[in-house]
């Protein structure tokens, strides 16, 4: 008598989403300042991060408070997205967060 072959199990994938672990202030304070140690001198890579933080908090309430579109800031802060330093300095202000300088070690 044969064996019977066990069927292969399909295993279901989701795409991982930061956004999706961005809950608290304390969680988005902790990414943006992760990012600013990893990659801060690489202004495409820290405005996908704020991007990324703007999707977690709502994209049209942050539209609203910064006086952009939501197409504007998709755009701005997309991978490829070259935001101005004051669309930044909107986006930091109406995320209430706030650059603070610091000597570099």
């Amino acid at each position: 008598m044969a064996k019977k072959r066990a069927t292969p199990r399909k295993e279901k994938f989701t795409r991982w989403d930061v956004t999706d672990h961005l809950r608290t202030e304390e969680d988005i304070q902790a990414y943006l300042e992760a990012a600013m140690e990893e990659g801060g001198d690489d202004a495409g890579f820290i405005a996908a991060v704020l991007g990324d933080i703007a999707k977690a908090r709502g994209i049209m309430s942050l539209a609203e408070a910064t006086g952009m579109t939501r197409m504007g800031l998709y755009k701005a802060l997309s991978d490829g997205g070259n935001p101005s330093f004051a669309t930044v300095l909107k986006v930091v202000k109406a995320l209430g967060l706030k650059l603070v300088p610091q000597k570099a070690a």
